[in-house]
């Protein structure tokens, strides 16, 4: 069974507007639930949720002398906010969870496979 990535897209361009009490237990119910049926199903590996982009470093070695800067690695609107790691039998079976997952936290989800010598 393949590994996906279902990356989480998410704007960085400052704080989100604020959510109502009721928003935000709608919306950790909504992931609950999702997460529950991914467990269920055998498919979630991993999840996470990242922190402000703003706490990156990027650590380049080049040369023998390493460099780390402050910052996300590119300049985007969009960041990584989270993630979800999934086991899928097919493509499509990845990016119906996907699709579950936009619509329970409303965000852009970029669909991976990970790389599989299988493939090479």
């Amino acid at each position: 069974m393949a590994q996906y990535l279902l990356a989480v897209h998410t704007t960085g361009d400052g704080p989100r507007q604020p959510m109502t009490d009721d928003e935000m237990r709608k919306g950790f119910e909504q992931v609950g639930a999702l997460e529950a049926e991914m467990k269920s199903a055998g498919a979630l590996v991993f999840s996470g949720r990242l922190d402000d982009p703003g706490l990156t470093t990027v650590v380049r070695s080049k040369g023998g002398k390493v460099l780390t800067t402050d910052g996300p690695y590119t300049e985007s609107k969009e960041v990584i906010g989270g993630f979800y790691i999934v086991e899928a039998e097919t493509r499509d079976a990845a990016l119906a969870w996907a699709s579950k997952t936009s619509a329970a936290i409303g965000m852009p989800i970029e669909v991976r496979p990970f790389w599989s010598q299988d493939r090479a």
